[in-house]
This record gives structure tokens, sequence and C-alpha cells, in this order.
């Protein structure tokens, strides 16, 4: 995710990164090329194309901007559900920690570590990627020995859960908590469990794909059809008319595309390494456990 400043209008205008501008570029300058010979042919007089009627490219563009402002729509609801998923993760681990102080230090301890192995492999799960089991033992204090035993579950974050669930219920029976205490604490994993659902829910389900395709190829049909409409108006500034609106369309489509898939590691993607590293700190830290570094941005994006 980009995490900077408010620039002021100049810098907005000429900022680089984080934007869709590098994603685009080569079809956009693709496009301003064939702007360009088309308004440059009529501008000499050398060669006019047949003007293709320009109020059939108007209805298109109309009608292709309410269907990009629906995915637009569709894919941020995806973005801004995952982030709420996240921070509903991160009030539980802070629900845990509270809850946990009626326990025994030795079980307090082992629930809190399975918690933020839980934000961990949770984190792993989304990303199709493997952690570091040393890094792992490091940060959570489990063993190698249980470490290794998670990674051979189908399903990390659900086998995680149920160990919390399990030191839940031996404090059942040994009486160091109520059946109260016991229904509101294992309320938490609940939740969590239905963060993970729906975080699997919106991993698994992206747009159709027959939806996205059919838009996709409408944005490039009318970005490189534009030219041959206004070439024999405009000229030589052809270039420039047709660059900013293929710019907005080209744009949008690949915007959505980005966010559709909150959870990986792209510039306007959900920053998922810096909101488990503020797990860690804030569980390691009432623990009396040392505690790793925030992760700071690097060059605007933090991961």
């Amino acid at each position: 995710m980009i995490v900077r400043d408010q620039p002021n209008v100049f810098k907005l205008l000429f900022s680089w990164r984080g934007t869709i501008l590098p994603k685009v570029l080569p079809p956009l300058g693709v496009v301003m090329l064939l702007s360009t010979i088309i308004g440059g042919l009529s501008y000499t007089d050398y060669f006019h194309f047949p003007e293709l009627p320009l109020v059939g490219f108007t209805l298109i563009g109309v009608v292709l901007s309410i269907f990009l402002g629906f995915k637009n729509s569709a894919c941020y609801d995806r973005w801004w559900e995952a982030r709420k998923m996240w921070g509903i993760l991160i009030a539980n681990s802070r629900h845990f920690d509270r809850d946990c102080r009626m326990l025994s230090q030795g079980r307090r301890q082992r629930v809190i570590q399975h918690v933020i192995v839980f934000a961990n492999v949770l984190r792993d799960r989304l990303r199709h990627q493997t952690a570091n089991p040393t890094e792992l033992v490091e940060t959570s204090g489990l063993t190698s020995q249980a470490i290794s035993q998670l990674y051979q579950q189908a399903n990390a974050p659900q086998y995680t859960l149920s160990l919390i669930q399990w030191e839940l219920m031996q404090a059942l029976k040994e009486g160091e908590i109520s059946d109260i205490i016991y229904t509101q604490m294992n309320q938490h994993v609940a939740e969590l469990s239905v963060v993970q659902t729906g975080c699997d829910r919106i991993a698994t389900t992206p747009l159709p794909f027959a939806y996205s395709v059919l838009l996709n190829r409408t944005v490039y049909f009318f970005c490189f059809m534009l030219p041959f409409s206004l070439g024999s108006t405009l000229g030589l500034a052809t270039p420039l008319l047709v660059g900013i609106l293929a710019y907005t369309f080209l744009g949008l489509d690949a915007l959505s595309s980005e966010i559709e898939e909150p959870f990986g590691k792209q510039s306007n993607d959900l920053p998922l390494d810096s909101m488990v590293r503020t797990i860690e700190i804030e569980l390691l830290s009432t623990l009396g456990k040392p505690t790793p570094p925030p992760i700071q941005a690097q060059d605007h994006n933090l991961l």
C-alpha cells in the first residue's frame, strides 16, 4: 500500500510510484503513436482515413463509463471488505489479550502465541506463500516441532484456532474460568473463524472472468479506434485528446484489476505484513517478550 503525505497539486500531477500509469504506459504509447500518424496524415492532406461517426463513439463511451464505474465499485468493495476483515482480526487479538488475563500465566501465553501464529499463517495462506519457519518460531515462541506440525495441516489457520479452543476447554475443565467466561472467550475464536472465511471467499472468488474479459476488450477496442474518429477533425491535436481519454479508460480498467485481489503485494494492495507486525508487537509486549521493530514503508510502499 502506498503511504505518503498528501502531496500538492504539482507533485500529484507528476507522481509515478503507486499510480497506474506504469501499467498502462505501453498500450497508451501505442494509441498516442497511432493518433500522431493519423492526425499528421490528415493535417498534411496526404491521406484521409474514412471518418467513423463520432456519435457512435459517444454512445459507446457513455456505456463503457457506466460499466467501468460498476467494476471499480465492485472491486473497491472487495478491497474495503478485506480491510474490514483484518480490522476485526486486530480487534479480536486485543480482546484476547484482555480476556486471557483470567487464565493461568502458562495457558495465557500459549493462547497469545497461537493468536500471533494465526495472523501469520492466514496472511501466508492469502498470499500463497510459505513463511520462514525460523522467523515464526522466534516471533511466536512456539517450538520448531509445533511449527512443523502446523505446516503439515491442510488448513493451518483453522488448525491454529482449534488449538486455541482446546486451551480454553482445558481451562474450563480445570476450573480456571467459568462457563460464562468460556462462552465469551470462545466467541472471539468464532469471530476469527469468520474473518478467515471472509478472506478465503474474497481470495477464491474473483469477478466473473467473462465479464472482465468483455470489459477489457471493449476498452482496448474503444481506445484504438478513437483516433480514426477524431483524426480528421483534430489533426495534430489528436494525440493529446486521445491520450487523455485512453489514459482514463485504460487506467480505470487496470486499477480495478489491481484492487480486485487485495491480498497481494502490488502497490495498492493491503499491507498485511504491517498489520501482522502490529499484532505481534502489541501481544508480545503484554507478555513481556522482546518485540520486533515496526515495518517501515520502502519508497512509500508499505507491505
